[in-house]
């Protein structure tokens, strides 16, 4: 049973939607603000946050920072104001996805299941492109043997990147990994998202090069296999 976190200012909003999921079998529970969101996520571990972006005081945004200093929990925002500078503001800071309110519950829930299943597909093995490590049954990658901290989505891309077998991986081929489906206008948030997992890998010559940018088509993934 998948337990998700549902944090909302708006007390009927949260009590709707919190009924909804647990008819379809879902573990949640709810917060009115961001302040003890952190708390709750080490103490309860949930497989999904869903956080509205526009509260008083400790806004979404601010929720988002405090949490990704903690947990790579999949964060999906809700907002009734999602402009492009908000959108890419929020994936900077570590959200997985926006969804516009108002929305359908339908849209909601598929939302999350794509989220989780980015963190709970387990495939056996290891893929190494040295100094690369990606440790594919924890969902994790190393440099040098130290931990990358990656997002869940973070880590699909990553994984994208490592095993399809295409000269030039397209934004059409991310965004549809990430949300399950692609719009032009996607491209920039696929951009950002790609920019955060180029800067987590930085720390090291060979890993940040390994993501070249191939002029308005996508990307290349530079990184030599081993068989090690």
């Amino acid at each position: 049973m998948h337990k998700l976190l549902l944090i909302d200012d708006d007390r009927e909003m949260l009590d709707i939607t919190s009924e909804n999921f647990r008819e379809k079998g879902y573990r949640v529970h709810t917060l009115t603000g961001g302040k003890n969101a952190v708390a709750f996520i080490r103490d309860n571990n949930p497989d999904c946050v869903i956080l509205d972006v526009m509260m008083p005081g400790l806004d979404g945004f601010r929720v988002c920072e405090n949490i990704r200093k903690v947990s790579s929990v999949p964060i999906i925002f809700l907002t009734a104001r999602i402009t492009e500078e908000d959108k890419v503001k929020g994936l900077l800071i570590g959200a997985d996805d926006y969804i516009e309110k108002p929305y359908s519950f339908r849209e909601l829930e598929a939302r999350v299941q794509v989220s989780i299943r980015h963190t709970q597909a387990v495939v056996p093995g290891k893929l190494l492109f040295p100094p690369l490590e990606i440790d594919i049954e924890n969902h994790r990658a190393m440099c040098d043997g130290e931990d990358i901290r990656l997002t869940a989505q973070e880590y699909d891309i990553l994984y994208l990147f490592a095993t399809l077998d295409k000269d030039v991986i397209t934004y059409e081929d991310i965004g549809v990994r990430i949300w399950g489906t692609y719009r032009e206008p996607d491209r920039r948030s696929v951009m950002v998202m790609v920019s955060r997992l180029r800067k987590k890998m930085a720390s090291n010559p060979i890993t940040a090069g390994m993501i070249e940018t191939v002029w308005t088509k996508g990307y290349k993934f530079t990184g030599k296999k081993s068989g090690r």
